[in-house]
């Protein structure tokens, strides 16, 4: 099974990109919020560590943006919880599809967390910074202070660019990223 692993910016279209290849795609956004939503054990630890915000099950994502803008260590203590969890869902994703010749990774900490292998294919997903911030901005519940925090979590942009195989430009429209696709599936096929 070959793993496609995409990587770039908040907001550069990981997700909308993963779903062009064709394959399974793993969304780790996705299995967060399905956490929270479904997942007594995550509400449980984070009930825990934030008894005054955390309650009420489901665990509310604004309850968590509120912990997260108001101390800057509350973020790693969500991630603390969170990883491990999403790490086990990502691990029964590739049992399920062992036998699939792609899968797609699309999840935001991957080099952060060092989920990647040796042999995994790095790809970027390249956008402008004006048409991101535009994006970014469209979101419910956008907020500044929060696209920051994660940000300093994250690696520089130019890390992850380096440290990819190949990119994928994304204008946000059919123009550049379906060439992109279909040469980076030609190159590993």
């Amino acid at each position: 099974m070959i793993r496609l692993a995409l990587v770039g910016n908040i907001g550069s279209g990981k997700t909308f990109i993963s779903k062009k290849f064709g394959f399974p795609v793993f969304n780790a956004d996705l299995e967060v919020n399905n956490l929270y939503k479904n997942n007594k054990t995550c509400f449980r630890k984070l009930n825990n560590i934030f008894p005054k915000f955390i309650n009420s099950f489901p665990v509310k994502k604004e309850i968590l943006t509120k912990i997260i803008l108001q101390n800057d260590l509350n973020l790693k203590k969500i991630i603390k919880i969170v990883h491990p969890l999403i790490r086990k869902k990502m691990k029964k994703f590739l049992l399920k599809n062992k036998s699939k010749k792609i899968v797609v990774l699309d999840v935001p900490l991957f080099l952060e967390n060092r989920m990647n292998k040796k042999d995994d294919i790095i790809i970027f997903i390249e956008s402008k910074k004006s048409k991101i911030f535009k994006r970014l901005k469209k979101r419910k519940n956008y907020s500044s202070k929060l696209i920051n925090k994660f940000k300093k979590i994250q690696l520089p942009v130019e890390i992850k660019k380096r440290k990819s195989k190949f990119t994928v430009r994304n204008n946000f429209s059919n123009k550049f990223y379906k060439k992109d696709i279909n040469f980076i599936l030609e190159k590993i096929l």
